[in-house]
């Protein structure tokens, strides 16, 4: 399991790289508990995105 870690944590950089926000759930929470996944999902339209660092980790 820890290969396909690394994969998701590679996809995740180049998504979020993209500008999208990524969420992961258990299949276990979808099929079990999707009330509590989708207000999860709700809440997170709703806050602003996280700031984009600067390019060669410079500031400003």
């Amino acid at each position: 399991h820890t290969g396909q870690r690394v994969y998701d944590a590679k996809r995740t950089v180049r998504l979020e790289a993209m500008g999208y926000r990524v969420m992961r759930f258990w299949n276990h929470e979808i099929l079990g508990e999707l009330d509590n996944v989708l207000e999860q999902i709700q809440t997170a339209l709703f806050e602003p995105p996280s700031p984009q660092p600067s390019p060669g980790g410079r500031g400003g």
